[in-house]
């Protein structure tokens, strides 16, 4: 494995680059930069590509999996060897001017995307969504599929799905939601005028930072800065940035998106150490850094510290005071409970972002729903605000004001990520599953949480999901805790509890 072990380092190294250069252009870069820097990124990629489909990888990982055809299949370095193999295969099936024209484009098309969503102009945006659409087609036809040109794009991100399975997936969760969702828009509506004052975007910073820390976040290997849109991107485990953005006029934006992306660095720095510079930490279908399993499983770390914790009223009654005296002008009137019922409201909203728990997974499904239509040519892009906005007011009954809050909110389609929105959904009932597991197994757990502490939770997180890398998948790690993949029954049951108690206990 040694040979084989060498060249997938040099190859992660080459990735880790890439990633750089992409936290940079969401961070730092001028707006000018992003033509030369879309040329660059796609130079690296092709030349990760390239390393991948060399002579030198395919000898030594031919001699890597007869070395370990023997072994369990479980086993981490036949699972390694398995993956650099899976990874020649689908390359084989891209051809290198596509993949170069795809990283080319995400560039020019979120610096597009950025100058769009600051002028509510869908139009700005049209032909780099038409282009990027017209690129994933092309792609999903080079991988091969049988039954929708979606299915190769999600299984990108997450392997094993296909738009059959999220379409019974999302069946059965919505049938669950709507009464959840219906219960809780009929009690009365919590005080919120508070999380609309203004909070110096310095002051947000710098709560974010210390909850970030508070939360185990190790401050020697990571970064937190600003940006449009939320992310969290890995230069290996040593060297994890977080970002965030600082809405002076809505407080939670702040609070629960570093949280989320806390949730998202902690997956990634809890990767055993043995899986630096390995395929264990590289995504070698998508030409990506990253320990995580898969985003849905990555997402699942990200939603659980977000909601099961950062939502919760016991992570406020040891942070509340801390929040107070960081606003204690914006806050001097609120007490710890009406904070954390504001923050816990159930109120349909036109951002994703934003969203209360009963709600999110209803801006996925409309998201993923577009998706499909433009994969099979159902919708032209040139429609997709007409449908967003009729979406939005069929399903949450709202009057999308601009397009800025309607379909230019997220970066994914300006990323290439066709396929990643159904791994939101997917996080969250995972979470849900983690987290019942855990309140079975590790009551502790539980016990601490109920004193604002998190360290139990951690270990048990970095046991059962982190120190793994990419070695188990998601469907690996849910049945070893006797769980099956995209069942919504934990996060059907904890979201009736928390919001329909009467529901809970009827069984939804």
């Amino acid at each position: 494995m040694s040979d084989l072990n060498s060249l997938v380092a040099r190859l992660n190294d080459v990735l880790c680059a890439v990633n750089a250069l992409v936290w940079d252009s969401r961070t730092m870069m001028p707006k000018g930069g992003a033509e030369t820097r879309g040329h660059q990124i796609a130079t690296l990629k092709g030349v990760a590509r390239s390393m991948i489909l060399s002579s030198q990888m395919r000898d030594a990982v031919n001699n890597a999996l007869e070395r370990t055809s023997s072994h369990d299949p479980s086993d981490p370095e036949r699972r390694a060897a398995e993956a650099v193999q899976d990874a020649i295969l689908h390359h084989e099936r891209i051809p290198a001017d596509l993949l170069r024209a795809q990283a080319e484009q995400s560039t020019v098309a979120g610096a597009a995307w950025a100058q769009a969503r600051a002028a509510s102009d869908f139009e700005i945006f049209k032909p780099y969504l038409e282009r990027t659409v017209a690129l994933a087609r092309e792609q999903a036809a080079a991988m091969g599929y049988r039954d929708h040109p979606y299915d190769p794009m999600v299984a990108l991100f997450e392997p094993g799905e296909t738009a059959a399975t999220l379409a019974t997936f999302f069946k059965e969760l919505r049938l669950g939601l709507l009464p959840i969702l219906d219960v809780a828009r009929g009690r009365p509506k919590p005080r919120t005028d508070f999380l609309y004052r203004d909070f110096p975007e310095a002051d947000q910073q710098a709560f974010a930072q210390e909850t970030a820390r508070a939360l185990g976040l190790d401050g020697s290997r990571s970064r937190l800065d600003t940006t449009v849109h939320p992310f969290e991107i890995s230069f290996t485990r040593n060297d994890v940035r977080i970002t965030s953005r600082w809405v002076r006029n809505y407080l939670p934006m702040s609070i629960f998106g570093s949280i989320h992306e806390t949730g998202h660095a902690l997956y990634e720095l809890g990767a055993d150490p043995a899986f630096t510079r390995t395929a264990h930490a590289t995504d070698m279908i998508g030409l990506y850094a990253v320990a995580g399993t898969s985003f849905g499983m990555h997402e699942s770390q990200s939603r659980l510290l977000e909601n099961h914790v950062g939502r919760s009223a016991a992570f406020w009654s040891r942070n509340f005071d801390r929040l107070r005296s960081t606003f204690p002008d914006q806050l001097s009137d609120v007490s710890e409970a009406e904070f954390v019922a504001a923050v816990n409201r159930v109120e349909p909203g036109f951002v994703r972002v934003e969203a209360d728990e009963l709600t999110y997974d209803i801006h996925i499904m409309l998201r993923v729903e577009i998706e499909m239509a433009l994969m099979d040519g159902m919708l032209e892009a040139a429609n997709v605000p007409e449908f967003w906005n009729a979406a939005i007011k069929r399903d949450l009954d709202l009057t999308v004001p601009g397009d800025d809050l309607g379909c230019l909110q997220d970066v994914h389609w300006s990323s290439g990520y066709i396929g990643s929105f159904p791994t939101y959904t997917i996080g969250n009932a995972t979470a849900a599953q983690i987290m019942a597991h855990l309140d079975v197994t590790r009551p502790d757990i539980r016990e601490e949480l109920n004193d604002g502490e998190t360290s139990a939770l951690r270990e048990a997180l970095g046991e059962l999901v982190w120190r793994h890398g990419r070695s188990r998948s998601r469907r690996d790690i849910l049945e070893s805790i006797g769980s099956t993949p995209n069942d919504p029954t934990a996060y059907l049951n904890y979201l009736a509890g928390k919001f329909a108690p009467s529901l809970a206990t009827s069984g939804v």
